[in-house]
């Protein structure tokens, strides 16, 4: 085995390792980091940045979240895996832990969000053949057009996304498409009685941060209700304090059948999704029917009850709902003085995003680029968009500090 010294000084060493000997299966921007804490990250050679990502909101506690990365470090050093052959003294505590703080009957523990994602697709399938009684390997799934709730082969067969989709079929077949924000469009597919479920997520993250018009998903879950259809909420991305409520379902008074977490769920430090709902749906799994090496491990157990602890300590929801409303209305300002060049902003909480027009040659990734060599990290999506989802950590102050340079920046094209 050849070994390798990396200078640790040198973002391009780095970055040229990656290249040479890494699937080429992301895009990064050009910045090499090794350290965090809160909402700052630092590259190699020392260079502080504001992180306006958070991992995709994994991070909304904060990069390395003291409490969380405790609660890590004690389990590591006592119990890190048993796998579900045995019981551990962590699951059981967990489990009541997360059902009562968002108030379900039980929890199925994964690892990541897609797993989340494709768990609530099996239960909701099973659920339709023992309870709604579906003739066999009938049941249907509606998803919504720009939906992203992950990469394995049944997600992104309900992806309308090219890039997802393309020469990876064949594809999962029972899956419909509907309209996002789209009430009508729903009802008329409901109407079919071999629907299952109905996944969404309630702020299209991956899209662009697409907020629906208000009423939208209380009407949907009405909708659901009406016809006897599971309302599946992903909220990997858009729960957990992300859009200024615990969970984005929670601004029109939807309580899911079954809710997706992730991301978050860990604070960042660690692999844990869930898939939660009550016993009439949960209950459908018998043993052996599906499961994970690693769900419900005792780290993740740990870690994820004090990543949540930490976002009611902290009132971190609070805080996303205070600073994005400033956040939304300073973006729209910035648009206001450079129509020309910024397009569309839009958001909810501190999930906010920013569409721009090319010009002369210059796109979303060139903003992106020079922002980064102002100190601040966004990465554009699907081209023309750029999100704006700082962790929620960040306080008045940083946030004034970050508008100046996202304004300065947008000047300068």
């Amino acid at each position: 085995m050849k070994a390798v010294m990396i200078n640790k000084n040198t973002s391009q060493q780095a970055i040229e390792l990656e290249d040479k000997y890494g699937a080429h299966n992301y895009h990064p921007l050009p910045v090499v980091l090794e350290r965090g804490e809160g909402v700052l990250v630092w590259d190699v050679e020392g260079k502080q940045y504001f992180d306006f990502l958070a991992a995709y909101s994994a991070v909304n506690q904060g990069h390395c979240h003291p409490k969380i990365t405790a609660a890590l470090i004690e389990q590591a050093q006592k119990l890190s895996l048993t796998s579900r052959a045995f019981y551990n003294d962590s699951l059981g505590e967990y489990e009541i832990f997360i059902t009562s703080y968002f108030g379900y009957d039980k929890v199925l523990p994964m690892n990541t969000g897609a797993e989340g994602v494709e768990t609530a697709l099996k239960l909701a399938r099973k659920w339709a053949y023992e309870k709604k009684g579906v003739a066999e390997n009938q049941a249907k799934i509606i998803v919504c057009e720009g939906n992203f709730h992950g990469r394995t082969i049944t997600i992104v067969s309900a992806s309308s996304d090219p890039d997802a989709r393309k020469n990876f079929g064949p594809y999962t077949p029972g899956i419909i498409t509907v309209p996002y924000n789209d009430t009508n469009a729903l009802a008329e597919l409901l109407k079919d009685k071999t629907v299952a479920g109905f996944l969404i997520e309630p702020v299209q993250g991956e899209a662009g941060v697409v907020v629906p018009d208000a009423g939208y998903l209380k009407k949907c879950y009405e909708l659901c209700k009406q016809n006897n259809v599971l309302f599946i909420a992903d909220e990997i991305q858009s729960g957990l304090g992300r859009t200024g409520k615990l969970l984005a379902c929670e601004h029109e008074g939807v309580h899911p059948d079954m809710l997706i977490l992730g991301k978050a769920l860990s604070g960042g430090v660690y692999p844990v999704s869930a898939v939660l709902a009550n016993d009439d749906i949960m209950l459908c799994i018998k043993p052996g029917q599906h499961g994970s090496t690693y769900g419900g491990n005792p780290i993740a157990c740990k870690v994820a009850i004090a990543a949540l602890t930490v976002l009611k300590e902290e009132q971190l929801s609070e805080n996303s709902e205070h600073l994005g409303k400033f956040l939304l209305n300073e973006l729209k300002s910035i648009q206001a003085d450079y129509p020309e060049l910024v397009r569309t902003v839009r958001g909810k909480g501190l999930f906010c995003a920013m569409i721009i027009n090319e010009r002369n040659g210059k796109n979303a990734w060139d903003i992106c680029i020079e922002l980064m060599k102002n100190g601040l990290l966004a990465k554009p999506t699907h081209g023309d968009i750029i999100r704006f989802a700082p962790p929620l950590v960040i306080t008045e102050e940083q946030l004034l500090e970050c508008i100046a340079i996202i304004r300065k920046v947008v000047k300068s094209f």
